[in-house]
């Protein structure tokens, strides 16, 4: 691998395994996938792994390589519509990557998740075990969202998000984020010619988040507040993150070879475990707890387990091993865990001790509703949800 003396070519230096998240915009426009976009793109992420990365890509662009078949124009307005465009352009997306890496002597897989599969702890560890049996034998994999099936209740949301969760599962190094911007400003440029891009970012503030806005592209779902989210996400695991302008697909290779371009995120250093940054960030919340102020000390200040006595009120639809956001008696959000009994139970057992839990319920779980070992405080200045 090249090693030059700028500082971030000494970061990059250290990099093995990398997952690279490409945007719609990049892939495709108003007519489709751009053909020659993908060729280039490949050309350069063969290269990275001929270099001895490890590459793992999440792409976007099979609803925009189908939708041509249904008369659609810009991003499809129903559900059924993107679904439908999707399961029209999985098979062809995938058809030129895989003719573009087999030209040069490589080969990929396409691996389709939805939430849900990396939400259930077994699912998820499977999902692992694929992706690095893939990687051992040298297989590039393509990673995209079950657009097909999926639902609200089970969606990523976006690629970004996906990126995130992937680079978490494979226990990546870093995560690039190729967009249709340069990076990261401190305003947006499309309003502000004056707008400067911030070449660094140690730490992704509440400040840093208020640059991005909110908007989207025409294709994608994703704008750059979701790609600063998924930043955020990996640097928390320890993973440095970049995003940059891969309209240029030779940008890629530049940044690989140390030039400062684009945005990039250095990782935290106290990393987060790979099963807490799954709670965190993986696991879809389906409830939630309000703890009285003693009950909030204790797992703020005295690194404690959550017993059903500190329990003031339950909120949602959840069973045992469901992620539950915690919150205090000011209705301030906390914390994230997984809970050891059910809604019905816990309404039956909430502000009680728990040497009455048997008497209760007839049977006992555990001691603690939420042990320390599963959850998770918020990290956010501002407290705001992890997610």
């Amino acid at each position: 691998m090249p090693h030059n003396t700028t500082p971030r070519a000494a970061l990059i230096a250290t990099v093995r395994r990398v997952v690279i998240k490409i945007g719609s915009a990049v892939l495709s426009g108003d007519s489709g996938l751009n053909l020659a976009q993908i060729e280039k793109l490949s050309a350069n992420l063969w290269q990275l792994r001929q270099r001895g990365y490890d590459v793992i890509v999440v792409s976007s662009g099979a609803v925009a390589a189908g939708k041509k078949d249904l008369g659609i124009c810009g991003r499809p307005q129903t559900i059924a519509l993107k679904q439908a465009a999707a399961a029209i352009g999985q098979s062809r997306l995938m058809r030129f990557y895989r003719s573009a890496f087999r030209s040069r002597g490589g080969n990929v897989a396409q691996i389709l998740l939805t939430r849900d599969d990396l939400a259930n702890r077994r699912r998820y560890l499977n999902a692992r075990n694929t992706l690095m049996t893939l990687l051992e034998y040298g297989i590039v994999p393509i990673i995209n969202e079950n657009d097909t099936v999926v639902v609200d209740e089970i969606r990523f949301g976006d690629n970004d998000n996906l990126s995130s969760m992937v680079a978490s599962l494979v226990e990546a190094n870093l995560l690039v984020i190729l967009s249709d911007v340069d990076g990261l400003y401190d305003r947006d440029p499309r309003q502000h010619a004056e707008a400067r891009l911030i070449p660094e970012v140690e730490r992704i503030s509440a400040d840093i988040e208020t640059m991005a806005g909110n908007a989207s592209g025409q294709l994608g779902t994703g704008g750059m507040a979701s790609k600063l989210k998924a930043a955020k996400r990996a640097t928390l695991q320890g993973v440095a993150a970049a995003i940059i302008n891969g309209l240029d697909p030779d940008n890629l290779l530049r940044f690989f070879d140390g030039e400062d371009i684009g945005t990039y995120f250095i990782p935290a250093s106290a990393r987060m475990t790979a099963k807490k940054h799954w709670i965190a960030f993986t696991k879809k919340p389906r409830g939630k707890l309000f703890v009285d102020a003693g009950a909030h000390r204790a797992l703020v200040m005295e690194g404690k387990s959550l017993l059903p006595s500190g329990i003031r009120g339950v909120e949602g639809t959840f069973e045992r091993g469901d992620s539950v956001s915690l919150y205090d008696d000011s209705g301030n959000f906390f914390a994230r865990g997984v809970t050891n009994y059910t809604l019905a139970e816990l309404l039956h057992i909430m502000g009680k001790k728990t040497s009455e839990i048997i008497d209760i319920l007839g049977y006992k779980y555990a001691d603690e509703v939420i042990h320390r070992d599963n959850l998770v405080l918020s990290t956010a200045d501002d407290d705001r949800p992890l997610d």
